[in-house]
Order: structure tokens, then sequence, then C-alpha cells
């Protein structure tokens, strides 16, 4: 089978396509031949070994598949050859086969495609376990996203909508904050690629933007100079949901939560689904509902051919990345 390969730590230019054995499901596993693999942060970071689990190499990054099950191993039940399957993996998803552990796979709901299928997994989960099960968001509060372009940001937004929140997508460009806008957030604030000189005009900028009794929640999976600029916009009792750190890992004075009278709550969908915990299907069955009610849409700007799935990670790499990214196989 064909597969983009990380050989050695580095960028997305050091993958390669190479030709490589099809895996063989052992007991309790399906072997998926994949569609559609989402694309996410973790995947750049995987493949530089800068993720908090290391890959074994040879590895084929992508950690979020579409596909249709070709074989079953020992043991499983409730599956059959030719059924369309989504998967959460953490490696291995651009590749033309992957053999995936029971446990990790979701029968495609009747009209969902196999590319909203494959990135509607870890983004949309994700925000929908940080604003619901964590936040308990309620509506008629008042959401800030943070990096509300990318994948993580835009499942944010419609998550926090759909629960009847008030959401201002923040963002480094104005076509991001387009984006968000037109998937549902009420308004939109512009902050700069990198620290600004004066970061008090960044933090008015941002109490403006959410108004004079502040944001309720605070979504941020950009971390770096920005955290400490957002938790001051932050409304008395509120909630700062840690998702990331895409542009570092900063530094928070711990005044500010005592003055803010505030939660900072850590964010860690993935434990909390290989705990198999039953609230992860439930959150799941409603995202499924929304999007079968055309209220939720995978936001994809983006397919890239297997070939080319190197250019689709630099994408993020380069931060130019727009919602979904997803490649096709």
């Amino acid at each position: 089978m064909r597969a983009l390969m990380s050989f050695e730590p580095g960028g997305p230019e050091t993958l390669r396509l190479v030709d490589v054995p099809a895996p063989i499901a052992d007991a309790g596993q399906l072997l998926l031949e994949v569609k559609a693999c989402g694309v996410n942060y973790p995947d750049l970071l995987t493949i530089q070994d800068l993720y908090q689990v290391k890959a074994t190499r040879p590895f084929a990054p992508g950690a979020e598949v579409a596909g249709v099950v070709r074989a079953l191993g020992s043991g499983v039940t409730g599956y059959r050859v030719g059924q369309r399957l989504a998967a959460r993996i953490g490696t291995g998803g651009m590749a033309e086969f992957v053999a995936v552990d029971v446990g990790r796979c979701t029968p495609i709901p009747e009209g969902m495609s196999f590319t909203d299928a494959a990135v509607m997994q870890f983004t949309f989960e994700t925000a929908y376990y940080a604003l619901h099960s964590r936040a308990r968001l309620q509506a008629g509060e008042t959401v800030l996203v943070l990096g509300a372009g990318g994948g993580v940001g835009i499942a944010a937004v419609q998550v926090a909508r759909n629960l009847g929140a008030h959401v201002i997508a923040a963002a480094s460009s104005e076509q991001k904050i387009s984006f968000a806008c037109r998937h549902g957030a009420g308004g939109g604030v512009l902050y700069p690629s990198a620290a600004p000189k004066d970061r008090r005009e960044m933090t008015a900028r941002l109490k403006d933007a959410v108004g004079a009794r502040g944001a309720d929640v605070v979504i941020d999976p950009v971390g770096g100079w920005l955290t400490e600029a957002a938790i001051r916009c932050l409304a008395e009792g509120g909630r700062y949901l840690v998702l990331g750190f895409t542009s570092g890992i900063p530094a928070l004075p711990l005044n500010l939560p005592l003055l803010k009278n505030c939660d900072v709550l850590g964010i860690n969908w993935r434990t909390f689904t290989l705990q198999q915990d039953p609230r992860n299907d439930n959150n799941r069955q409603e995202l499924q509902r929304w999007y079968r009610e055309g209220i939720l849409s995978p936001g994809i700007s983006a397919e890239f051919p297997l070939h080319k799935g190197g250019q689709a990670i630099q994408l993020i790499a380069d931060r130019q990345a727009i919602g979904k990214i997803v490649v096709t196989i």
C-alpha cells in the first residue's frame, strides 16, 4: 500500500510517499481502507518529535480517519466488511489502510461524507467536551474564542453558538475572522501574530469586543503572549479553557485568577475519550444530530491528495490553515 511516512524527525518536507506492506487486523481490530484523513496541529508536532505522545518510526501521520471496513480481526463482533466507519488513531492515517482497535471506531451516519466524517472527530468533540462538559456553558453567556479561524476554533465557534452563547472570534487575520463569522460568530477582533510591544492595547481591544461585563468563557488553543491579555477579559467568575499552545506555553500570573475569581480549566479530550467515558458517546451523538439538522459544518477549507499530505501539514506550520484541512486517499 502507499503511505506518507516519517522516517526521521523534521518538518513536512521530510515526509516520503512509499510502498509498505498493508497492516493486518489483529484480535479486537478492524482493517480500514482509508478514504479521508483529517489534518491537525498535533500531526505537525508528532513528526517533529514534539508531541506529548511519541510515535515509533517509521509511521504515517494522521490521527482521525474515515473509511470502509475490509477485514475483521478475531473476536470482533458488531461490525461487518463494507461498513463505513470513522476512527480516532494516534498515527497512521495518511495511508491507504490502517488497523484500528474497535474501541476507537464509530459508524458514519447516513448522509455524511468520508471527508466530513474524518474531520468531525478531534476538534469538534474537543470543543463540545470543553464547552458543554467542562465549562457547562449556559445560553446567553459570552464566549471569546482565540484562534477562531483554525480547526479547534471553528468547531468551538459553532458549538458555542448552538449552545446559545454569544460568540466573539479572535484571530490573526481578517480572512480568518470572516470565516468564523460565516460559521456563527457574532463579532470579531484582530490580534497580531507576534507579541506587540504594548500588550495593554490588545487587552483593551479584547475587552471592547466582549463588552463591559467581560467574557463568561474564553477558549484558548493558542497560548503564548495572548493568554494573559485574554484572561484579563474574563467576567467575574468566568472560566478559562486551556486547549493548546500553538504560540507557546504561557507563564500565567496567578494573581489574575484570584482577582477575577475565575476557573482555569485544562481540557484533555484525549484522556477523556481513551477512558471510554459514556459521556463521550453522548457528546458525539449530539454533534451528529446538529450535523443532520444542518447547524454544524465541518468547516473544510482545503483538500489535498495523499501525495501532497506534507503540503497540508505545512499549511498548519505556516499558520495559513483556515478551518479544517483534509487529505483524501
